[in-house]
């Protein structure tokens, strides 16, 4: 890890720090668009080919793409219903109870964060809260499979009360199974699954196909091309937000645990190359301790390649003064996941501004909000927690706004609406307002 000392070397660091370039590919990847495609294109050049292939041709396109970039030859689209239920047959006993206990805790979290619809009656307005029709989750895989994505995105639609829910995925590598990505859908109240994957299945759910329905929101994480695929067709649809490599701050002062914070670092690191472990601490002693601990932690993993070279591409560490020079580089990094390993972690929450989420003590890990601490764990990525915030039941519904006056507070507001229609010009404006003034009684003759 590179490692600075004091908040102006730390800014310099942090803002140097690579977060995600959809645009930069490395030559091997470059030479293998132009073996596919008979010509050198860009990332987006090939996703903009895919989309519009997609939108014209339907299923050909699907099929065909799937078996150009992912070699595999989709005799069907569509995973029949009753295959989710036999994954989830032959599922252990064990794991299905995980996905059950996960199923409830997320069920509960997205329910205390459901709004409601409310009017105020004497004031004249209010919002109405409304699901949407039919949402599109995309679940990444091809490598690994992640069914806690499956519960972690189609859970809270179905709570804000999506009619309709289907998936994409694409068909697992190395001859795995899918068995248990598709026994969590089952246990989430999925409706269709189908087995497609890359640009190819955001386009499908985007503009519909024979076989893929159109979708009024396409969501969860991906890879390059399904990032730059939800980002070209968003406007058609909606979509949740454009995720890059997961990222972590640990922030930690003299009284924290050394392994537990390299244990932090790499449950991060090892997610991908491109993933951001980074570690903000008072104590220079602390530092030196957590790497070793990193040095020692990193031998005993199955994917230290992966981890080592997050480490060595992305890893930051800073040494501050105080904590709330920590918090100040946090916030300006706006990181995905924020751990504070500190004494007293919540005098810190309340002047955290930009995070994905937050785990208050080294009692709760991020690694936990992986899986089953309640809140989804889609969120934003490369800075983008400065604006926009994890998947959940927000995202799935629309809000209208209400408005109903009595007559009495329509005839208040009327010189007021007339003032401003006349300073901007729009004369029909005016008029329509003063026709709703309250008309005068004539007096009757004696």
């Amino acid at each position: 890890m590179r490692v600075a000392r004091g908040v102006a070397e730390g800014r310099e660091l942090l803002a140097r720090t690579v977060k995600g370039h959809w645009e930069d590919v490395p030559p091997a990847l470059q030479d293998s668009f132009a073996q596919r495609f008979g010509e050198r294109l860009s990332p987006p050049e090939v996703v903009a080919r895919i989309l519009d292939d997609v939108r014209a041709k339907g299923d050909e396109a699907v099929r065909e793409y799937t078996q150009r970039l992912d070699g595999v030859d989709l005799a069907s689209l569509e995973v029949p219903g009753s295959a989710l239920r036999e994954a989830y047959r032959r599922t252990p006993v064990g794991l299905r109870q995980a996905f059950r206990a996960v199923a409830r805790r997320v069920e509960a979290f997205q329910r205390a964060s459901l709004p409601r619809s409310w009017v105020d009656y004497a004031q004249g307005y209010g919002e109405l809260f409304t699901p949407l029709e039919r949402v599109g989750v995309y679940i990444p895989g091809g490598a690994a499979l992640y069914p806690s994505t499956v519960l972690m995105t189609a859970i809270p639609a179905r709570v804000a009360g999506v009619k309709e829910i289907i998936m994409c995925f694409p068909s697992p590598g190395g001859g795995a199974s899918a068995d248990a990505v598709l026994a969590a859908a089952h246990v989430a109240g999925v409706d269709r699954v189908f087995q497609l994957g890359g640009a190819q299945a955001i386009a499908a759910m985007a503009y519909g196909t024979e076989t893929v329905p159109r979708v009024d929101m396409v969501c969860g994480p991906g890879g390059l091309f399904v990032t730059l695929a939800k980002r070209m067709v968003y406007g058609h649809v909606g979509v949740d937000g454009l995720y890059g490599p997961s990222e972590t701050i640990v922030i930690a002062d003299d009284q924290a645990d050394p392994v537990r914070c390299a244990a932090d670092l790499l449950g991060q690191a090892e997610h991908d190359p491109l993933a951001s472990p980074i570690f903000i601490t008072t104590s220079a002693a602390l530092l030196s301790r957590v790497e070793t601990q990193i040095e020692r932690q990193l031998e005993r993993l199955s994917r230290r390649d992966v981890a080592a070279a997050a480490l060595e591409s992305q890893g930051a560490a800073v040494v501050v003064d105080t904590l709330d020079e920590a918090v100040e580089l946090a916030n300006l990094y706006a990181p995905e996941h924020l751990c504070l390993s500190v004494a007293d972690p919540w005098s810190l929450v309340r002047n955290i501004r930009n995070a994905g989420g937050v785990f208050v003590g080294e009692g709760s890990p991020e690694v936990l909000g992986d899986y089953v601490a309640g809140p989804s764990h889609v969120m934003p990525t490369g800075a983008t927690a400065r604006f926009s915030s994890p998947l959940g039941v927000h995202q799935f519904l629309k809000v209208t706004s209400l408005v109903g006056m009595d007559p009495d507070t329509v005839a208040a507001l009327i010189p007021t609406g007339v003032r401003v229609a006349k300073a901007e010009g729009f004369d029909a404006h005016a008029r329509a307002l003063r026709l709703r003034r309250p008309r005068r009684r004539r007096a009757r003759g004696g």
